[in-house]
């Protein structure tokens, strides 16, 4: 399938032979992609991403939208240097990526993917993912802090229950909790959030969003949006298509645009008549 072939053709991002430390700020941290340009190895034809320029400020909420295959899920793989650019810079306070420890950069962010992932271990590893020399306390009180802490004390065995394959099932929303939990533990400056798209019941939604605005309090969070209220409570809303930036702005303005966001949002956001 295509994640395959992705793997297979990734090429090796190293290490530089010095890396230059990352400064830490305050309430997130500042990213910034300046003119990018980003082809994927697998398909030189096709330009994934075309001169892309963006400043993310700490402590800011920027939600992505856009049609599929506007670059948004690349624009993520590209802060996680999991690739380099064709041309451009994509600097993390102030440093160019490629510059920096690979490690450290991915230390300082912090990833809720759209289907959570749920490991063949205890709840307690599964939670520990997000930071390994986690204490039970702290474990408890990152699960607290998710909405995630009643359905784990109930599990036959606490945290030392067996989740994944033949172990205890997880409904949708508390799969969802349980990454927000783990992004939580990790602690991370930048949150990378890829907005689940499944229905969930208005109980579970109001946990998951309850949830999450505790995760984006004091960082970075750039959000892929699936949601009216997300991209609403974004400090700013990027709009990709193809590739390219073609509008910015807040949910209001970019509406009485009537670009290319007000189309998506009459027809993604099922809520927006009513709003």
């Amino acid at each position: 399938g295509r994640l395959h072939e992705l793997m297979s053709a990734t090429p090796q991002i190293t290490a530089p032979p010095r890396p230059v430390p990352v400064p830490r700020t305050e309430h997130g941290a500042h990213l910034q992609f300046e003119d990018v340009h980003f082809r994927y190895p697998t398909r030189p034809d096709q330009a994934a991403l075309h001169g892309i320029s963006i400043d993310i400020a700490p402590g800011e909420t920027v939600a992505i939208v856009g049609p599929s295959g506007a670059g948004k899920s690349t624009l993520i793989q590209l802060a996680l240097r999991f690739y380099d650019p064709d041309s451009g810079v994509i600097r993390l306070n102030g440093v160019p990526l490629p510059q920096a420890d690979p490690a450290e950069v991915r230390g300082m962010m912090a990833m809720v993917p759209q289907e959570s992932i749920i490991f063949a271990a205890s709840a307690r590893d599964n939670l520990r993912y997000g930071r390994w020399d986690a204490s039970d306390d702290q474990i408890w009180a990152a699960a607290r802090a998710a909405n995630a802490e009643a359905f784990l004390r109930a599990l036959p065995q606490g945290l030392d229950s067996f989740l994944g394959e033949g172990g205890a099932r997880l409904s949708g929303g508390q799969r969802q909790r349980l990454s927000i939990a783990r992004a939580l533990l990790r602690d991370a400056p930048i949150l990378l959030l890829d907005e689940a798209t499944s229905a969930l019941d208005a109980e579970s939604e109001r946990l998951v969003q309850d949830a999450l605005g505790r995760l984006m309090q004091g960082r970075t969070t750039i959000v892929i949006a699936h949601r009216l209220a997300t991209v609403r409570a974004a400090d700013r809303i990027l709009v990709l298509d193809e590739g390219r930036l073609v509008e910015q702005g807040d949910h209001a303005m970019l509406m009485r645009q009537k670009g290319l966001y007000a189309r998506l949002a009459n027809l993604q956001f099922q809520d927006v008549a009513a709003g």
